[in-house]
């Protein structure tokens, strides 16, 4: 399995809108300049991210994006599945399309393929954004700034 770019940049991107939104809506322009991202490319990436319910979108001079949940509750495995489809390791119709099943392909299924599709899912799974984000914080310096009045 290979993530595509629309996956890498998806993530990424929506790492970025759960670092800097703060509950504010982001322009797709800075998150674009500051991934290094085409806007137009983005906009694609974030309509379908849109339409599954992970963003959700503000028209205007002030609009942008924001993500539809907390960030601790949308996971590395949502965003994948949404812009790769289903995470898995090989092409089960293609291993299975064939008259029938033989015991050694049924062994690899059940003890390699299968295995493998668990862990890989229990992983994206187990990633929120906002563990990403804290993370990307720490390595960067950016820390919560505290306003008072």
């Amino acid at each position: 399995m290979k993530i595509s770019t629309k996956g890498r940049y998806g993530l990424r991107a929506m790492i970025d809108l759960a670092v800097h939104s703060r509950g504010e809506h982001v322009a797709l322009y800075s998150i674009a300049e500051r991934q290094g991202i085409s806007v137009n490319y983005l906009e694609q990436v974030f309509s379908v991210l849109r339409k599954a319910g992970l963003v959700k979108s503000v028209k205007g001079a002030q609009g942008g994006y924001v993500l539809s949940e907390d960030p601790a509750e949308i996971t590395v495995g949502n965003i994948l599945r949404v812009l790769e489809g289903s995470l898995s390791i090989i092409d089960e119709n293609a291993e299975n399309s064939h008259d029938s099943i033989t015991s050694i392909k049924r062994c690899i299924m059940v003890h390699v393929w299968d295995k493998m599709n668990e862990a890989l899912n229990d992983i994206v799974d187990s990633l929120t954004l906002e563990s990403l984000a804290e993370n990307y914080r720490k390595i960067t310096g950016i820390e919560d700034t505290m306003y008072y009045i």
